[in-house]
């Protein structure tokens, strides 16, 4: 079985077993003018994530987006747990509030 430690926060984190990477982190999630990627407008900003990890961000209602982690942050509020790029969070339909109650599950891990 493989094993990868996966840091939530500051001294904590957690140790999945390759089965378990179905594991939905909940938290808020925010929007920036995010970092270009040339293949998809689909980024976020995470603290700890390896660059190139495709992550699935869920509201409480059911409606959810794919984006490529490919930048650090969300920085100075711990509650806010991913950084949206302008159109990931306009797909979900959060540009007016800005921020929302999310579940951030890691659908693949890019290399670190």
């Amino acid at each position: 079985m493989i094993f990868k430690k996966v840091v939530l926060k500051a001294g904590l984190s957690l140790v999945l077993a390759s089965a378990s990477l179905a594991l939905a982190v909940p938290g808020q999630a925010v929007y920036y003018g995010g970092k270009y990627n040339p293949h998809t407008r689909m980024t976020a900003a995470h603290r700890t994530l390896p660059f190139g990890s495709w992550v699935r961000v869920t509201l409480r209602n059911g409606h959810s987006v794919d984006v490529l982690i490919n930048d650090r942050g969300p920085f100075g509020n711990s509650r806010r747990i991913i950084d949206l790029s302008r159109t990931a969070a306009a797909r979900l339909g959060i540009l007016s509030q800005g921020v929302a109650a999310v579940d951030v599950r890691v659908l693949k891990y890019g290399r670190r």
